[in-house]
């Protein structure tokens, strides 16, 4: 039972039919319950009544006061006495939705009628935030921030507020919530709360919001400061720690805000060394900043608020911060489910993303195997066994690189949001080789050759210079091969560059086990360009094509990127049978050359050409006899030019017919299979990122896994 429902039971409020108007008991005030700030303000009431134990007669609401000439109106004063004529809380509310700055100018205007009504303590609230401040007698009647206001009877504050086992808030049992205050204990504490997806969204939101303050931080900088102190917050939540003690992730009474920030940071040297090459920057807030965050984590418990609210809470706000900010590392989410519905991914698998940004796939992979645990074991019933069947996936088998530090701290945070995801998240290129990977990171298991199911959008676009990656020669895509219809020798040479999303196909190929699964979006040319083939030539050798579905050019548009593409499905080849790919094209292609006699025909046209330029040089030498050689070359020139551009003609055209020859008989050698094909033209969103009511890619993906189940079928 929530504070409104108990209020509405004890007598304290009433509401009209349609809930539209709220009702004070006792001083008989109707006021709108539409309001923002009416919300806030019954729940406050509700708390100094049920939880802090205040009787009714001392507290009135919507009090004036005076402020010099003018007269103000303050929502809610305690009194220290039954007449109400000495002022002991002053409280004022604000609604929800309310940036730190205008939190700020609460704070003055509650702190300025304390003073002026003679109240001992201060309370400002806007349900997602808490400020308490203590006045002194004396003047100057400077600000003396404390953990808390004094409940009802006690006279003595307590230095913290939140401790392991304390009186929760949202506790269900009356006999706790509505205890009688009592004179001779100590001021009771509380347990951390558990709160909805909305409330914790807006925590997420108005928190970056005031470390970046509008331009006074780079966004992108304040994310990874609140990124970390999220990791602190829910690493304090687990630490271990006897009931009464108190959590570290929150303001103490008499401290410095430097005594909390190096509290903080003690926190945050478990991330260094759990994840050092993740965490290689400490904490650069500054105190203050510091403080501001805690204030709105510290009375949440964001361990035990339920998974899938607070997974939302932080897509909702992650994905509308990263479409400003980060629109390169962000897949849209009807993509990323469509790719893990369509795969026959379970908790044994293991499942790699080489260039994870935030997690996204990660997360999807990790929601697919928590919904299979429900078809084994009720949640609350066999909630152990239900927790180890997709806990242990999230941490042993769940997998994911990611090149920037920033980045894959977000990837770690959205995991350990999800719940202890986070530990194989590594930040690396993606390119480099698994030894290389596992030397940085000290994770040895990501390997080649050992993952069942890779799931990623790799970056478009960007292009690997030879000059600058000493990884290049580690990949055949970044040798250039000998054309085969080459007269002359030719040793294959490195190119001087090659494109990510190209190098990315042949690192999937090493890190995935024999018929191990790709699912990659990769832009069209590779699928197009005839520059490409070569790629396309490897992509038959390295997979088996399971599937193109091709993505509406708006797809990404609303990320920021215009890029047309489409998702590759693949599935690695046992090594004999690229072997046997490999050793089948190229016995193809001598079969074509020598039947063709091409060879011999190329060099009877040299043979020709030469003699061609011959007749010319003597012709020109005939008509010209005191010409020197200099003078009959350039006599000759155009005449030879188109000699030798018949020539070169004669022979790329030979090459065309025998290249499509080749092709020709490849399809016919070759092994034949199905590809499941498919078009979506609406993807759930437009060119802006608003829904259409219409994802083509759920049935899409309905098809596309039948078909994939029907491959394990018969091969097996």
């Amino acid at each position: 039972m929530n504070l409104i429902d108990t209020g509405i039971e004890k007598g304290l409020i009433r509401f009209d039919e349609d809930r539209n108007f709220i009702t004070y008991v006792h001083q008989n005030k109707k006021r709108n319950y539409n309001n923002p700030e009416e919300k806030v303000q019954a729940e406050t009431f509700l708390t100094l009544v049920l939880i802090y134990g205040y009787p009714e007669n001392r507290i009135k609401q919507f009090i004036p006061v005076q402020m010099g000439s003018e007269t103000k109106e303050a929502d809610i004063a305690v009194y220290s006495d039954d007449e109400c004529e000495e002022t002991y809380i002053l409280v004022e509310c604000k609604k929800e939705d309310l940036t730190d700055q205008q939190f700020n100018i609460a704070v003055d205007q509650a702190y300025s009628y304390a003073v002026a009504e003679g109240a001992k303590y201060v309370w400002t609230t806007s349900r997602i935030k808490n400020q308490y401040y203590e006045v002194p007698d004396k003047k100057p009647k400077s600000r003396i921030e404390i953990p808390d206001i004094p409940q009802f009877g006690i006279n003595k504050l307590a230095p913290y507020k939140y401790v392991k086992g304390g009186i929760s808030q949202t506790d269900t049992d009356d006999s706790n919530i509505l205890a009688e205050p009592d004179t001779k204990t100590k001021q009771k504490f509380f347990e951390l709360q558990v709160v909805s997806e909305s409330e914790l969204t807006k925590i997420f939101i108005q928190s970056h919001q005031a470390l970046w303050g509008g331009g006074q931080r780079n966004p992108s900088v304040a994310f990874d400061e609140l990124d970390k102190l999220i990791f602190c917050k829910i690493w304090d939540e687990k630490h271990p720690r006897k009931s009464g003690e108190p959590y570290d992730f929150q303001i103490f009474r008499d401290e410095d805000p430097e005594d909390l920030l190096n509290r903080i940071k003690k926190i945050y040297a478990v991330g260094e060394k759990e994840a050092p090459e993740v965490f290689k920057d400490g904490i650069t807030l500054s105190a203050q900043e510091t403080l501001t965050i805690v204030k709105y984590f510290q009375r949440i418990n964001l361990n035990k608020t339920d998974l899938d609210s607070k997974g939302k809470a932080f897509e909702t706000f992650m994905g509308s911060y990263f479409r400003g900010d980060f629109g390169q590392y962000f897949t849209p989410r009807p993509i990323v489910k469509f790719i893990v519905d369509s795969l026959p991914i379970t908790h044994k698998s293991r499942v790699l993303d080489t260039s994870c940004g935030s997690g996204g796939f990660l997360l999807y992979a990790l929601d697919k195997v928590r919904e299979q645990a429900n078809e084994y074991y009720d949640p609350i019933k066999d909630e152990k066994d239900h927790y180890k069947y997709w806990h242990d996936f999230a941490e042993k088998n769940l997998f994911g690189i990611e090149i920037n530090d920033q980045i894959a701290r977000t990837a770690k945070m959205n995991m350990i949001i999800h719940d202890d995801g986070h530990t194989n998240v590594i930040a690396s290129d993606g390119l480099l080789s698994d030894a290389e990977m596992q030397a940085k990171s000290g994770n040895k298991e990501f390997k080649y050759n050992s993952f069942d199911f890779i799931i990623t959008n790799p970056p478009f676009g960007s292009s690997i210079k030879q000059t600058e990656k000493a990884y290049m020669h580690q990949y055949n895509l970044a040798i250039k091969e000998a054309d085969w219809l080459s007269t002359a020798a030719t040793k294959t040479a490195l190119r001087d560059s090659q494109s990510t999303e190209v190098l990315f196909l042949e690192q999937c190929h090493k890190f995935l086990t024999e018929h191990g699964y790709l699912a990659v979006v990769i832009p069209d040319g590779i699928l197009t360009n005839s520059s490409l083939q070569y790629v396309r030539d490897n992509i038959e050798e390295m997979y088996r094509i399971v599937a193109v579905v091709s993505m509406p050019q708006t797809a990404f548009s609303a990320t920021g990127a215009g890029v047309k593409s489409s998702v590759l499905f693949l599935r690695k080849h046992k090594t004999k049978q690229t072997e046997k790919i490999s050793t089948q094209k190229a016995k193809l292609k001598e079969q074509v050359k020598n039947d063709n006699k091409y060879l011999a025909t190329v060099e009877q046209w040299e043979k020709e050409k030469a003699e061609a330029i011959k007749k010319l040089e003597a012709a020109a030498k005939a008509n010209n006899p005191k010409a020197n050689k200099k003078e009959i070359t350039e006599m000759i020139q155009a005449d030879k030019s188109a000699v030798q551009s018949a020539f070169t003609d004669k022979v790329n055209l030979l090459k065309e017919e025998l290249t499509e020859q080749y092709f020709l008989a490849k399809q016919t050698a070759l092994d034949d299979y199905p590809i499941f094909m498919a078009i979506a033209e609406d993807i759930g969103y437009d060119a802006t990122g608003r829904s259409t009511n219409n994802n083509e890619l759920i049935e899409i993906g309905t098809e596309l896994s039948r078909f994939i189940a029907h491959i394990q079928k018969t091969e097996k």
